[in-house]
């Protein structure tokens, strides 16, 4: 049975009701909060508190604010007055009303909600699909007509040299006969005049070469121009390009990195005087549960507690330093230890089933030496839940169970 939460703070003005709800210690997100017109339900294990409203407000505009170990509601009314009265009074049967048809209205209103954001989904889903479609089509335009734009002037730059491969021939063949006419010429000249023409025709030979070869030359292309291009690369710490890089994974692994010097060069000034492997967490681990087995709680604590300051993300740190303080009756720190060391047995799988065990049972018995007996039956109750056969858990979790119906005297022990 949830306890019931009664030192609650509520104010009000004409138009809007605030209600301060403390959560002893509960993490934000395990708080459960549910918001109607008439019904308000805040819920965080074990505790309880529900509020059958005096008169009805306005559900859709309601804001809630976890912060500072808080839940602030804000609550606007419907009609601008002052309220007498924070809850109605009435009997058990119409408050069980009220929660019922409370809880059928906030299902339908999140249903409802789910819906409309799913049916919007689907809505921006479809725009964007057609915004990409569009997109696309001018894409495939823009590169179509580029290709027609390159396609027309590759088009004329071929004719344009056809056609001037087609005067080239034309020359060429008209050169060809003025040649065959000169030669044809020289021919009959020489047989008219005899050999001294000869040295003539070479000449003439020579001339038709030189014009050759100057017209080659006229035709050949300038030489390009010559540059630099300068190549930048962007900085980076692993060998890999960029462009074949894992941002977020990178990112994440200098974070550990950087946390993980941080705690080990932690209060150097302090340290540099321990050897080495006493700078070693696991090595004060170990030094830690032999002082534990012969009794010697205070030095396993502060073995405990410095390889907590060496490397504090180790839960068998926390688990055993909480051992300790329950056997020194530290209570309180015994519930810091075992809750932190909770913390970091997550996510809870099968290989750390016994150890989040240990750490509920120890948490269990520092609160019931405080005399919390609600709070330390759920611990014994989650250790239970996670090993069912042990038998000593049996024993101690119905032990628990007597002492609040008041058949029993003697709280548990803490079971190892």
């Amino acid at each position: 049975m949830p306890l019931v939460v009664m030192d609650y703070v509520w104010t009000q003005t004409e138009t809007t009701l605030y209600i301060n709800v403390p959560l002893k210690g509960t993490n934000a997100g395990k708080v459960d909060i549910v918001c109607t017109d008439d019904y308000l339900k805040v819920h965080f294990p074990p505790y309880l508190f529900e509020a059958f409203l005096f008169e009805p407000v306005d559900d859709d505009r309601i804001a809630v604010r976890v912060a500072n170990g808080c839940a602030v509601i804000t609550l606007p009314k419907r009609t601008n007055k002052v309220w007498k009265h924070l809850m109605i009074s009435t009997d058990n049967k119409e408050k069980m009303e009220i929660r019922q048809g409370a809880l059928l209205k906030y299902h339908e209103k999140l249903s409802s909600e789910s819906r409309n954001k799913a049916a919007k989904q689907q809505e921006e889903n479809k725009y964007a699909l057609e915004t990409v479609i569009k997109l696309e089509k001018e894409e495939r335009d823009s590169i179509q007509k580029i290709k027609d734009a390159e396609q027309e002037k590759t088009t004329q730059e071929l004719a344009a040299w056809h056609f001037r491969q087609q005067q080239k021939a034309e020359q060429d063949v008209q050169l060809k006969l003025q040649n065959q006419k000169a030669k044809a010429r020289q021919e009959t000249e020489r047989q008219k005049c005899g050999p001294p023409n000869q040295e003539k025709m070479k000449l003439d030979q020579g001339s038709n070469s030189n014009a050759k070869s100057k017209k080659a030359q006229h035709e050949l292309p300038p030489p390009r121009l010559s540059g630099n291009i300068q190549v930048t690369f962007t900085p980076r710490i692993f060998p890999t390009p960029l462009r074949e890089s894992r941002l977020p994974e990178e990112e994440e692994w200098l974070r550990k990195q950087a946390e993980t010097r941080r705690k080990v060069n932690v209060d150097v000034g302090e340290l540099k005087d321990l050897k080495e492997e006493e700078r070693n967490p696991y090595w004060l681990k170990d030094k830690g549960d032999k002082c534990f087995a012969t009794g010697d709680f205070l030095g396993a604590v502060n073995a405990y507690s410095l390889a907590i300051r060496v490397m504090g993300k180790i839960p068998a740190l926390h688990s055993n330093r909480a051992a300790c303080h329950l056997k020194l009756r530290n209570f309180h720190k015994a519930i810091e230890d075992s809750s932190q060391a909770l913390d970091l047995l997550t996510p809870p799988v099968p290989a750390n089933a016994a150890a989040r065990v240990r750490a509920f049972v120890r948490r269990g018995s520092a609160f019931c030496e405080l005399q919390a007996y609600p709070e330390g039956l759920q611990d014994f109750l989650a250790a239970l839940k996670i090993d069912p056969n042990n038998e000593a858990l049996l024993v101690d979790t119905q032990r628990i169970r007597d002492i609040i119906q008041g058949s029993a005297v003697n709280p548990p022990s803490e079971t190892e």
